[in-house]
């Protein structure tokens, strides 16, 4: 026999299989020939002309190539499947006929999951893929949409049972039959009607999978409103039933990946923003505000993410799930793991749970369970991960959508920040038990494990919730409050507005509130632990917007300055990514504070270390051009004060020592311009640009722009390449109009985080890109008529 196609691959996506595949399928049954079967029904599939279907064979023709290709009787069962699935049948027949495939096919499914399927290159699953080929996947969707049928003005009926059997068939084909999940997807009226089967418990675990894997592969993202009775329908879900039903909103409230880089430049985006501006909100955003018009929905939400262990479901219920996890296959390995753990935990805690063979259950549909002994602590809380999972992604997307402010409102009304407050040491931060739950292949530290998905999930909405929002003091308990206002006081500044408007009912309880909890965790992460970034990003969102002195010093007076030079410069950190988080924190954290600076130069306290630090800086300016500038801003803002305090900080700081410096500036701003370019300008290095034009309205300022532009000439000619830099600098800037004087967001930013008003950013790029020669501050005087090339079209159509 012919070598079968190979496995097409777990999940969503599958779309490899080539003609030469297709040809070897054609040796099935014996000798290959013109007039194959196989082949023909093949064909008949991608053209929808010819042999389509096992209903176009009569019953003794398959048999007799039964017997000669090993179909295991599947065409034939097709054959008896229409004939007992049209629309007068009373289904009893076909649902015994489903039960006949069912277990032909679940088998090959349950195998393309299991560890020894990892371990061979090539496996087959002929029974799945003549399945399809003789039209099984087209009659089982016809007979799951029976009921949007009408006779006689009444609607049909098949048992919840029949569509459950219906359902895992066509999973367990997609899992391993090439090219049937993107079929599925093209069949919109079908993937809409999957919606209403989830109304029923028994079919609800089928239908959210199967879902999920369609939605995976559609090109075009469904619109929401479109399913009926969409608020009646998730309003009905148990908790349980909307922590999965988030697994299928994840997809569909999340913008659509292009996949390709050069579409995640600004340039593109720009484009992209037009376009969207003529054809409306996109789908996303369309299903995002159905869901938010759904009463309590995203109440229900913070009351699934912040509940405790103790509180979620019981085990019987859990293990109703765990039996429903044997078709479930998307969960198999989950499944898998669990099932070890528990049996780790039965022989050191001589606990029993009897897990059936799939199928196998009491008449109450429950599986085999001891009644002796309880389910095992660790399976009880990785159910419950898996599920905030699902549920924090899906709170992290709201709050960073159209209905941002909206979604800030509800979620501080519910109280989830306290709530993941008192779950942080026992569950979203919890120390690993030797026998934690890692995946097949994978280790505890590997980001695909979901404890790490967990923690980094609630870190980005940590994130998400912080940034630009003054509700991010709700982050602190009432003492650390109290704290706030009395840093202001004895600084003798104003007390922030926010910080007085917070209401106090809302904030974190206990000793500690979530950002102190989240700092002590920050400080004893390993060196190389994948949870630094996503740390530092989210304590750095606190800081970000209008600087604030008492913030910095909250921060500071726990050692957050120390630990990060700690990581900068004594561990000398090697991941790009952890070292631009950190030296963004850095940046926020020092801006303006001159006790910041002093705490600075005691921890750099010799030349050697100074040397590593700027080692660091200066290895990437992309990573640390925003420290850069902040820095900048810094030494601008001290140079004009008269206080002993900051003079005695200027004297002795080597930092601001060094940046003082024009040739340190100039050396940074040719790096900076040198380095973007606007083909290449993306929301990650968009910030060059901007510590650029920072460093030149300081400049501007002291009546000096003239003379660092003609600097920034001499260093053109020193390299030999006249008018390259310039020619760049001002198409960036003229980029630059484009981008920011049509982006209130942007230029709220921009504003807020330099202190200097968008109205002089704006004058400031007017200046250099005026266009007479004879200005002094225009960049085209100081690039000679020959390496002229100002005009260049950047923009894309």
């Amino acid at each position: 026999m012919a070598a079968a196609p190979a496995a097409a691959g777990s999940g969503a996506g599958r779309g490899r299989r080539a003609a030469a595949t297709v040809a070897a399928w054609g040796g099935w049954g014996g000798r290959p020939r013109p007039g194959n079967i196989l082949l023909q029904l093949r064909q008949g599939q991608l053209t929808g002309r010819g042999l389509v279907r096992a209903v176009q064979f009569t019953e003794t023709f398959l048999t007799e190539r039964d017997k000669q290709s090993k179909w295991s009787g599947i065409p034939q069962l097709l054959l008896k499947l229409y004939a007992t699935s049209h629309l007068h049948s009373d289904f009893v027949e076909c649902q015994n006929i489903l039960k006949e495939i069912s277990p032909l096919l679940s088998m090959e499914a349950m195998a393309f999951v299991t560890e020894e399927r990892k371990l061979t290159q090539e496996t087959t699953y002929p029974n799945t893929y003549i399945f399809d080929l003789f039209g099984g996947v087209d009659l089982l969707v016809e007979i799951l949409m029976r009921p949007t049928i009408s006779i006689r003005g009444q609607k049909l009926k098949i048992s919840d049972e029949m569509s459950k059997d219906c359902l895992s068939i066509l999973y367990n084909t997609c899992v391993c039959t090439e090219g049937v999940t993107k079929r599925l997807a093209e069949k919109n009226d079908f993937v809409i009607f999957l919606f209403t089967l989830m109304t029923s418990k028994k079919t609800f675990l089928q239908t959210a999978t199967l879902i999920e894997d369609i939605l995976g592969v559609k090109k075009e993202m469904i619109r929401l409103d479109e399913v009926p009775n969409l608020s009646s329908l998730v309003s009905n879900f148990d908790q349980q039933q909307l922590a999965n039903f988030c697994r299928i909103l994840a997809v569909t409230i999340s913008e659509m990946d292009t996949g390709n880089d050069d579409k995640h430049t600004l340039l593109a985006k720009n484009a992209q923003q037009k376009k969207s501006l003529s054809l409306g909100p996109s789908a996303a955003e369309i299903n995002q505000a159905a869901l938010l018009s759904i009463p309590g929905f995203v109440e229900r939400l913070c009351k699934l993410a912040t509940r405790k262990v103790s509180e979620s479901t019981g085990t019987a219920s859990f293990l109703q799930e765990l039996e429903e996890w044997y078709t479930w296959l998307d969960n198999a390995l989950v499944l898998d793991a669990l099932m070890r753990v528990a049996n780790e935990e039965s022989e050191h805690n001589q606990a029993s749970i009897v897990f059936p063979p799939p199928g196998a259950s009491e008449e109450n549909g429950l599986p085999h369970t001891s009644t002796r002994t309880q389910l095992p602590q660790s399976m009880k809380i990785m159910h419950e991960i898996m599920y905030k999972l699902e549920v924090l992604y899906v709170l992290c997307v709201l709050l960073m959508g159209r209905q941002r402010n909206q979604v800030h409102r509800m979620i501080a009304e519910f109280k989830l920040i306290p709530g993941l407050n008192n779950l942080f040491d026992k569950l979203i931060w919890r120390k690993h038990s030797a026998s934690a739950l890692v995946l097949h292949g994978h280790n505890q530290n590997c980001d695909c494990s979901p404890d790490i998905t967990l923690k980094i999930q609630f870190l980005r909405l940590l994130q998400s919730f912080s940034d630009h929002h003054e509700n991010k003091y709700l982050l602190l308990n009432n003492q650390e409050l109290n704290e706030l206002s009395a840093i202001s006081l004895k600084a003798n500044i104003p007390e922030v507005e926010a910080v007085l408007n917070t209401d106090r009912s809302l904030v974190c309880d206990g000793k500690r509130g979530l950002l102190t909890r989240l700092l002590q965790v920050m400080k004893k992460e390993p060196a190389e632990s994948s949870f630094r970034f996503w740390q530092a990003r989210a304590v750095e969102s606190f800081l970000r917007g209008t600087t604030s002195y008492a913030d910095q010093m909250f921060l500071l007076k726990r050692g957050l300055l120390e630990h990060i030079l700690y990581c900068i410069v004594d561990s000398e950190c090697k991941s790009r990514d952890v070292l631009q988080s950190y030296f963004d924190l850095l940046g926020e954290l020092m801006k303006f504070n001159v006790d910041a600076f002093k705490r600075f130069n005691k921890y750099i306290n010799t030349d050697a270390k100074f040397q590593v630090f700027l080692k660091q800086i200066n290895s990437s300016l992309v990573d640390s051009n925003m420290l850069v500038r902040c820095v900048t801003l810094s030494l601008d803002r001290f140079e004009n004060q008269v206080d002993m305090k900051v003079a005695e900080v200027l004297s002795e700081c080597r930092l601001l020592a060094y940046i003082s410096q024009v040739p340190t500036q100039m050396s940074f701003l040719f790096r900076l311009i040198n380095i973007i370019h606007v083909q290449t300008l993306t929301q990650e290095n968009v910030s060059c640009l901007n510590t650029s034009l920072v460093i030149l309205m300081l400049a501007r300022r002291k009546e000096r722009l003239p003379l660092y532009l003609r600097l920034l000439q001499r260093m053109e000619h020193s390299k030999k390449y006249p008018g390259f830099l310039l020619n760049n600098f001002h198409n960036l800037l003229r980029f630059w109009q484009q981008h920011y004087l049509h982006k209130d967001k942007d230029s709220t930013c921009l504003e807020n985080s330099s202190c200097i008003s968008f109205s002089y950013w704006k004058e400031t790029v007017s200046i250099l890109l005026n266009p007479d020669r004879q200005s002094p501050s225009a960049l085209v005087s100081y690039i000679e008529e020959p390496y002229m090339d100002i005009d260049r079209d950047f923009t894309e159509e």
